[in-house]
């Protein structure tokens, strides 16, 4: 009498039959496929033993079932990603979740050198100086209109000029005469003082500070010698008022009798060669 070959789950005879041998003994296949055989994630059939079985993680997969959940193209030899637990080929999940380069419009392929600014992606080397052309990379750069410029290319197109060295004024600077100037560049034409902040006026367009003006153009006072600033209608630029008579000028302060120093600022007064006298003096006699 032969000896017993049973299969080790059902128990039927496995003589004449195929069997799968494990080390817990032999198994028909259909013993075998139901107790070691992995379910397909996708179609939920068991995945027996003569077919090609496919994973991903802890997911098993026929191999036609491995497949994008979009276009349906096997991904048993291709390239793919899992987005929110779904296989897509590469195709697809650029598609899907891809952005477009603003510049060429090509697809910017996940991990990738890419930038992004305002909503809007680039690959690195289309994202370029509208003005001269040369990738921005890391660079710093300043939008305008759509456009985007490296900072030399937009000075030198859009910022204001310099009206003494002609040079861009990338931040701060002043106006005078209705033109830019940096603050560093407006100073006095005769001592070269910084203007910027500081009271100062003009003569043939050139700025000068009060004293160098005062120095250079305005008259000087009869009596003291010292340059009356200011304009017309007897006052000064520092509020210093000041007569005239004929050629000659007197600070308020100045305009007084030569012999007894009363002030004869709105007084009647009589003129005596260089000096002027108020009238008790001038009747009095020499």
């Amino acid at each position: 009498m032969s000896e017993a070959f049973d299969c080790a789950k059902c128990s039927e005879s496995l003589y004449g039959r195929k069997y799968i041998q494990t080390d817990s003994g032999p198994y028909c296949v259909p013993c075998y496929d139901n107790t070691f055989a992995n379910t397909c994630a996708e179609c939920q059939q068991l995945i027996g033993h003569d077919s090609r079985e496919l994973f991903y993680e802890d997911r098993h997969f026929h191999e036609g079932c491995f497949r994008c959940c979009r276009c349906q193209r096997s991904l048993a030899d291709e390239p793919f990603t899992c987005q929110d637990s779904e296989l897509l080929c590469n195709d697809c999940y650029c598609s899907a979740f891809s952005s477009q380069c603003s510049a060429c419009g090509e697809t910017v392929m996940p991990g990738s050198r890419k930038l992004e600014y305002g909503g809007q992606t680039w690959h690195e080397h289309c994202f370029l100086c509208s003005g001269c052309e040369q990738p921005l990379g890391s660079r710093s750069f300043v939008p305008d209109k759509g456009a985007h410029y490296c900072v030399p290319c937009y000075e030198n197109k859009f910022a204001p000029r310099c009206a003494r060295c002609s040079k861009t004024l990338t931040q701060g600077g002043v106006t005078y005469r209705d033109q830019p100037w940096h603050r560093e560049c407006l100073v006095c034409t005769g001592c070269q003082t910084p203007l910027a902040g500081q009271q100062f006026t003009s003569r043939d367009d050139d700025p000068y500070c009060v004293a160098c003006f005062g120095e250079l153009f305005a008259p000087k006072c009869s009596s003291c010698k010292r340059p009356i600033t200011g304009g017309t209608s007897g006052e000064g630029a520092g509020g210093g008022k000041y007569v005239s008579f004929e050629d000659r000028h007197w600070h308020h302060s100045c305009f007084s009798c030569a012999r007894c120093s009363t002030s004869l600022v709105g007084q009647g007064f009589v003129p005596d060669g260089d000096q002027v006298l108020c009238q008790s003096c001038s009747q009095a006699g020499p």
